[in-house]
């Protein structure tokens, strides 16, 4: 663990420079859902006991089952009867099958489940030099990467309005609602349906757009990269996504446990691997998103800004290899 603090210490350096020196960073805190990072030994569960490392014959998986929705889909990736505990289907199912068939079932139901190590480090964005200026920003993102890049845009000087769904509200306020002050206290908060005319005149008029939807899901509520940037030609995309915003990773769904898996962040004893952390690919993603905005405002350039949790996962497992 000292070794991953050590560099979030070093990126969170970039971060507050970026940011002119407005930002105040601590790695510890960055880290955590709460004020104190307090981990217990690594395991085959995370912190937060909704994903678990499964052995599978060839290696091994990671897998969330955090919302009634998976654990429903659960039978129909596992063959089992329901009523099954879901954990215990999950395993037997692994056993008799391959790392490969067991995720790409899964990855067909759109269920968060990845292969360990899968992802490389994050590869160059699409971004284009420019001129464009502003310090408006929409924040329509949710949980913990999204918000907590804008949460840092916030803090380094920016008008962050998060905009909710009123059928979907972002649900940290009603369970964490201390990370939601420290993610979202210092933005404005307006509750508008996600397909209101009102907020595509409000992105006409942003600098920044964050967002962690997948990009078929935005699509259908007229929010495509075609249209957006007809209307807004200088405007900063920050996708945040579980594997990326293009291809088939484009519709994978993923939390910040397996998508750190799914990058390599753990610890391996012997043969078994352990999280080392909460959710880990969340905040590196957020803090990552917010440094890369920052110097890309500051060049005054546009386009979309491409965070995939697996693959920051996978530049933090790398620098600390």
């Amino acid at each position: 663990m000292t070794a991953l603090l050590d560099a979030v210490a070093a990126a969170g350096d970039r971060l507050v420079k970026a940011s002119g020196g407005k930002i105040t960073f601590d790695p510890r805190r960055a880290l955590s859902r709460s004020d104190d990072l307090r981990l217990g030994e690594p395991g085959l569960w995370s912190p937060n006991r909704n994903s678990r490392l499964i052995e599978c014959r060839d290696g091994w998986i990671a897998v969330s089952i955090a919302r009634e929705d998976d654990r429903d889909l659960v039978p129909a990736w596992t063959g089992a009867s329901f009523g099954t505990d879901p954990w215990e289907a999950v395993v037997a199912a692994a056993a008799e099958r391959s790392a490969g068939e067991m995720a790409n079932g899964a990855i067909a139901l759109h269920l968060p489940v990845a292969l360990v190590g899968e992802a490389r480090p994050m590869p160059p964005t699409r971004i284009s030099p420019g001129n464009a200026r502003g310090e408006r920003v929409i924040d329509l993102s949710a949980l913990w990467a999204g918000p907590y890049c804008a949460g840092l845009l916030a803090e380094a000087g920016f008008d962050v309005v998060k905009i909710e769904s009123p059928l979907r509200p972002d649900p940290t306020s009603r369970h964490l609602p201390a990370l939601d002050a420290r993610l979202n206290g210092a933005k404005k908060r307006a509750t508008m349906a996600l397909d209101d005319p009102e907020l595509i005149e409000a992105i006409r008029g942003a600098r920044v757009l964050v967002t962690s939807a997948r990009p078929h899901a935005l699509a259908r509520l007229g929010l495509d990269e075609a249209r957006v940037f007809r209307l807004n030609p200088g405007l900063l995309w920050i996708a945040v996504t579980a594997h990326g915003w293009q291809g088939p990773a484009a519709l994978r769904v993923g939390f910040g446990d397996d998508c750190a898996a799914a990058g390599g962040l753990l610890v391996w004893r012997g043969p078994k691997p352990g999280f080392i952390g909460d959710a880990l690919a969340d905040p590196l993603a957020g803090m990552t998103a917010a440094t890369l905005a920052l110097e890309t405002l500051a060049a005054g350039g546009c386009g979309v800004l491409d965070v995939p949790l697996s693959r920051t996962a996978a530049r933090f497992a790398e620098a600390i290899a």
